[in-house]
């Protein structure tokens, strides 16, 4: 097994975020590349991981750098999963952080086991407008 590279500091395309999405099981609209490239373009956070030239993981966030950040996407391809790839895109996200800043998410269900295996506290103060569409 190569060893996996983390990146802060490059661009993907909304075809690498729709791969990854779709190799990851996360639901997300990966069918809708203007959406995905709105989501790219509006993140302020995005740590990659790389299989040498193929993306295997992403987190992308949006924060002010200042209180918090919400960890709008943490997708790590299937056959990656397991092998800590996912913690390590999130410590690479506290990096860009600081002590100032939660780290905040909206967990899937099926994921709801992982995150507190990873460092995040179970919080139930919060609320949300769905989208609709």
């Amino acid at each position: 097994m190569t060893e996996i590279m983390y990146k802060d500091d490059i661009t993907i395309t909304p075809i690498d975020l729709s791969e990854i999405f779709k190799k990851s099981g996360i639901i997300r609209p990966f069918d809708d590349l203007d959406r995905l490239q709105q989501m790219l373009d509006h993140a302020n956070v995005l740590v990659t991981a790389w299989d040498e030239e193929r993306l295997v993981g992403v987190a992308r966030g949006l924060t002010d750098f200042s209180y918090c950040c919400y960890l709008s996407d943490l997708a790590v391809d299937e056959t990656y999963q397991e092998q800590g790839i996912g913690k390590e895109l999130i410590n690479r996200v506290q990096l860009l952080l600081n002590e100032n800043v939660a780290l905040i998410l909206l967990s899937s269900p099926k994921a709801m086991d992982y995150y507190p295996k990873v460092g995040f506290e179970k919080i139930d103060n919060g609320y949300k407008i769905a989208r609709t569409k």
